[in-house]
Order: C-alpha cells, then sequence, then structure tokens
C-alpha cells in the first residue's frame, strides 16, 4: 500500500474512534453551564422570602461541581474537532445527563419526591414537551417553577447549539453537534463559520423572547410571569405559571402568545431574513406559505363550527379556535380552552394538527410542514411518472430541485415516525391505559405536544401514568424532540463498527 494511501487511511480511522475523554470533556462543560442557569431562579426566592431557596443554590452547587470534575479530569485531551460519532453520542448523552441533573431542585426543594416522576418532568420541560405530572402548580415555589420553564428555554433553541457557539473558544470544533442537534431535513446556515450561525439563532431567540416578556408585562403579566410564558413560548414548550394555563390570562395576553407562538414555530433564518428587511423572500418561501394557510384554514373552519355550537361569543370563539390550533401545529400546547369539550366533528382537526409539527429549522416538533410538502410533491409527481414512466420530473421546492436522496430521507422519517407511534401506542396500552389515552401519550410525547387525547387532554395530567410508563414516555420525548435518527442510529450495529 502506497505512503500516501496508508496515512489518509490512518486518518480516517484516527476519525472514527470514539474519544471518551473528549465526551466527557464536553459533558463537564455542559453540566457547568446547567449549573450556573439554575442560579438564575435565586433572586425570585429571594424577592418571594420563599424557605427553599437554598435548593437551587445547591443543586447549582452539585451540578457545576459534577461538570468541573468532569472538565479538570480530561481537559488535558488535545483533540480539538469532534467527529460524527461523537456529535450523536454527545447530544444523545447530554439531554439525558442534564435531566438527571436537572431533577435536584425538585427532589431538594420537595416538590416532587419521587425521582421517576421529577424525571418525567424535566425531561418534558428540557423537549419542550410540556407533559407534567403536577396537580396543583401553583403550590409550587415561584423560583421553582421558574426553573421548570427555563428546561424549555434551554432546550428549545438547543443547550448544544449554544455550546457551539462557545466551544470553539474552549478550542473544540462544534459542527458536529449542530448536525447532531439540528436533525431537519436542511441546514441553513447564516454564517460561513458554524459558530456564527449559532451566535445568530441564539441572538434572534433572546431577542423575541425579551420582546414578548415586555409585551406580556404590559397586559397583566408581572416579570416573573412574563418571563416564564415567554420561555414557554419561544420553546414551544407549553409549561404555565397557572393551574388553568393561559386561560387564566386575558385576552391581550393570549393574542400576544397567538403572535409568538406562531414566530416560534417559523423556520429562525426566515427571522434573520425578515430582521434584515428581506420581507419578499420570506413570502416566497414555500414552507412558510403553507405553515400561514394551514393555521388560517384550520382556524377558520374552527371557527365556524365554534359559531354555530358555541355559547361564548364571536370573539371569544375565535380566539380559542386560532390559539388552539396555533398551540398544536406549534406543539406548544398552551390552552385557553378543552379542545375534547367542543364538537366532537372538530377533534379530527385536533389530531390532523398533531401530525404537522411547525416548520423546519423552528423550536417546534412534529413530523414538520416541510416534510409534509415535500411527502405531498413526490406523490403528485408519482402519479405524472405513472404515466410518463420515462420522464424525469424532479421534486420542486423554492423553484429548485429537491434530490432523491432527500425525497427518501423524508419518506424514510415519515414510514419511522408512524412505526414508533404504533409501537408507543400498543406499549401504553399493554400498561392499560385505554386505546384513546394510549394513542393520545404516544403522540402527545413523540411529537413534544404535551397534550393529548382521552385521559391526558388539555386539563388533564400525566401523573396517573404507571411509572415504567413515565420512562418509556420519558424516551418518546427525547426521540421526537431530536427527530428520531439521533438516537436510533446510536442502537444501530453499524455506528459501532470501526
Amino acid at each position: 500500500m502506497p505512503d500516501r494511501v496508508k496515512i489518509i487511511f490512518s486518518q480516517e480511522m484516527n476519525r472514527a474512534k470514539i474519544n471518551i475523554k473528549l465526551i466527557l470533556k464536553v459533558m463537564g462543560f455542559l453540566l457547568v453551564f446547567e449549573g450556573l442557569l439554575m442560579l438564575l431562579g435565586l433572586p425570585f426566592a429571594l424577592y418571594y422570602h420563599e424557605s427553599k431557596w437554598y435548593s437551587l443554590l445547591i443543586s447549582g452547587f452539585i451540578t457545576s461541581l459534577a461538570g468541573g470534575t468532569l472538565w479538570i479530569l480530561n481537559k488535558n485531551d488535545q483533540r480539538k474537532s469532534i467527529n460524527r460519532k461523537e456529535g450523536y453520542l454527545i447530544v444523545s448523552i447530554a439531554w439525558v445527563i442534564i435531566s438527571l441533573f436537572g431533577t435536584l431542585p425538585f427532589l431538594i426543594s420537595g416538590t416532587i419526591p419521587d425521582f421517576t416522576n421529577a424525571f418525567f418532568e424535566t425531561m418534558s420541560g428540557f423537549t419542550t414537551t410540556g407533559a407534567t405530572v403536577l396537580q396543583d402548580i401553583e403550590v409550587l415555589p415561584r423560583s421553582i417553577l421558574f426553573w421548570r420553564s427555563l428546561t424549555h428555554w434551554i432546550g428549545g433553541m438547543g443547550i448544544i447549539v449554544l455550546s457551539v457557539a462557545i466551544l470553539p473558544f474552549l478550542g473544540i470544533g462544534g459542527m458536529q453537534l449542530y448536525a447532531a442537534e439540528m436533525p431537519g431535513v436542511k441546514k441553513d446556515k447564516l454564517h460561513p463559520r458554524i459558530m456564527g450561525t449559532a451566535k445568530r439563532l441564539w441572538g434572534i431567540y433572546v431577542l423575541l423572547t425579551f420582546v414578548e416578556t415586555g409585551l406580556l408585562m404590559t397586559g397583566d403579566m408581572d416579570l416573573f410571569e412574563g418571563l416564564c410564558h415567554a420561555f414557554g413560548t419561544m420553546a414551544t414548550g407549553g409549561f404555565s405559571t397557572r393551574n388553568g394555563s393561559i386561560a387564566d390570562f386575558s385576552a391581550y395576553s393570549q393574542y400576544i402568545i397567538v403572535v409568538f407562538m406562531i414566530l416560534a414555530g417559523m423556520n429562525f433564518t426566515l427571522h434573520y431574513l425578515a430582521l434584515h428587511g428581506r420581507l419578499k423572500e420570506v413570502w416566497r418561501n414555500e414552507e412558510f406559505r403553507k405553515y400561514i394557510y394551514v393555521i388560517f384554514i384550520f382556524s377558520a373552519v374552527i371557527w365556524i363550527v365554534m359559531v354555530i355550537n358555541y355559547s361564548g361569543g364571536f370573539e371569544k370563539a375565535f380566539r380559542d379556535s386560532l390559539f388552539q390550533v396555533v398551540s398544536i401545529i406549534t406543539t406548544t400546547g398552551y390552552i385557553t380552552s378543552d379542545y375534547l369539550q367542543w364538537p366532537a366533528e372538530l377533534w379530527f382537526f385536533i389530531f390532523i394538527l398533531m401530525f404537522i409539527g411547525g416548520m423546519a429549522g423552528s423550536t417546534g416538533g412534529g413530523i414538520k410542514v416541510l416534510r409534509q410538502l415535500l411527502l405531498i410533491k413526490n406523490v403528485g409527481l408519482e402519479l405524472k411518472r405513472a404515466i410518463h414512466p420515462k420522464a424525469i420530473i424532479p421534486v420542486r421546492l423554492n423553484g429548485q430541485a429537491v434530490s432523491q436522496e432527500v425525497i427518501f430521507k423524508v419518506m424514510a422519517f415519515f414510514q419511522l415516525y408512524i412505526l414508533i407511534l404504533v409501537i408507543g401506542s400498543l406499549v401504553m396500552s399493554l400498561m392499560g391505559l385505554d386505546f384513546d389515552t394510549a394513542l393520545g401519550v404516544s403522540i402527545a410525547t413523540l411529537g413534544n405536544i404535551g397534550p393529548g387525547l382521552g385521559a391526558v387532554g388539555p386539563v388533564e395530567n400525566y401523573a396517573f401514568i404507571p411509572g415504567m410508563g413515565k420512562w418509556f414516555l420519558s424516551f418518546m420525548m427525547l426521540l421526537g424532540r431530536l427527530e428520531l435518527f439521533t438516537i436510533l442510529i446510536l442502537l444501530s450495529p453499524a455506528f459501532w463498527k470501526r
């Protein structure tokens, strides 16, 4: 074998190796960062004179200490790049580790003393699912509620994407983390360097969060509630500080949240274009137009049925219809009305919305509008190909041909999504849940929606789910948040082969 070929082969083998020290080093950084974020709730604990103010302080100290120890023990690792395998491992393990440590404020404060429930609540927060085991939210200390909402905000844009903006300063490249954390159909780069892209994404995310907070504070929310609900909105999470969710607030607050849920469900690249005055480019985006059309059509149809059958008034029917359509399609999960109390024919529309999801590149969950659009386009072209078998007719998006590789990936994702949904429903049925509830918990957790159907409807919670069921649903949330492949690829024998 020529020397040059040997060198190239050796380099490729080194890239394929999994560097445990590097993984632990990155994990240490993430835990230190998480521990520092836990301390952000301390001002609320002190301001509201909470007796267990120390729970966040102790939690932050333990988490940062664990992270710092991992960092120090592995800081001598000299490799400065993360390969693809390590990227998938770091992202997958990180969501589990930060959720495990994220249970500490709940456990130490005694607000959720059971570890299984605390882990479920924390995983639900970080994956922006919004499914809860809490039966009375308002009795919790505000500092704990703040941490609970903050888990949404951290998980919404992804702590991994944030770390990509910081890791280069620590001498570690982050491209593979970004690739594993944002596993959509396509990855829009706003800057030639991946660090620049991550910074811009988080900049937009932070800007929209604080704008929404300010607008909510001009209504009937104070700083605490404004921040918590802005965290939940921009992350499309759904944790509220009230038992009645957004129904407890004014029409003004509800409309503000609707607007920002729509913005959160958009591809954040479009926000970048809009902020630079390129509004025509935003509207020319096919996925964006379909996203807006779906919201408008579903809201209009539900509104008409509600006006005919609803006694709440013309404007209230419009507001509830629009709010719930936007909340479900963006997978936020906030509620202003119990949609299971609506006319039965409207349940079908809600069920369909649960499958759609937000736009690719948004903080929303679900299958995503882009994948739905490409599937529909491909089906239409298959009919043409059947008539003209020799014709080469590519799927086009925004005027550009989409490769068959992308179409195959979309089809594979859709098939996997449905298969996992069926398996999830079967598993939950075997645990004693009725069909509606088994299907409801599966689609609500896999799609990161929160409220579902049956006994986990919008005014219910997940407290009654058996312990093993909560662990299984936590796995479903993680699968949905990382869009299936990032987790499932770890179960493939090919992943562990050199």
